[in-house]
């Protein structure tokens, strides 16, 4: 049990990769260093409209370091129900996403992602880990184990502060 313990405090988010939705593997080590926002995400939800505002944060930050991944999730709702070539159409054609998009993946239950295995042990809280709905936003610090969470209501525009203080110790 001991063992276990310490071996996943050594765990980072740089020890974990997604499918994307074109069947590439994404290695999350070639972003170490780096910031990343991973947010689960779906296309038939009251906060799909936080797609315009994830974007602009790709195209304000990316240049300086700054990692966005939607992951998009059926697990709310059926508010993703399409097929992943109709997520990134719908991405592309209504907000202009050209950040990087996964597979569906679960955040719940026995088939949770590695990646919100990892993202909901760093941040559970009185209310418990489980992802509530889509939108939930997660900032990963460069060391790769610091995470911040967001709830879905939490308009993009508002990390922007928080992105800003991660870049600065990242270029430190």
């Amino acid at each position: 049990q001991v063992v276990h313990n310490m071996v996943m405090t050594e765990t980072t988010i740089f020890d974990l990769s997604a499918t994307s939705n074109r069947g590439e593997e994404i290695d999350f080590a070639q972003f170490r260093g780096r910031p990343m926002l991973l947010v689960n995400t779906a296309s038939k939800c009251g906060f799909t409209p936080q797609y315009d505002g994830l974007q602009e944060l790709h195209e304000k930050y990316g240049p300086e370091g700054l990692v966005v991944i939607g992951l998009p999730c059926d697990q709310f709702a059926n508010q993703e129900p399409g097929d992943d070539a109709e997520i990134e159409e719908f991405c592309r054609i209504n907000f202009g996403v050209t950040f990087p998009l996964t597979t569906k993946v679960d955040v719940n239950g026995k088939n949770t992602h590695p990646v919100f295995a990892f993202l909901r042990e760093r941040t559970g809280g009185l209310l418990g880990s489980s992802i509530k709905w889509n939108f939930t936003k997660f900032l990963v610090a460069p060391d790769g184990q610091t995470v911040k969470r967001y709830s879905p209501r939490t308009d993009p525009a508002n990390l922007a502060d928080d992105i800003e203080s991660l870049l600065v110790d990242a270029a430190a």
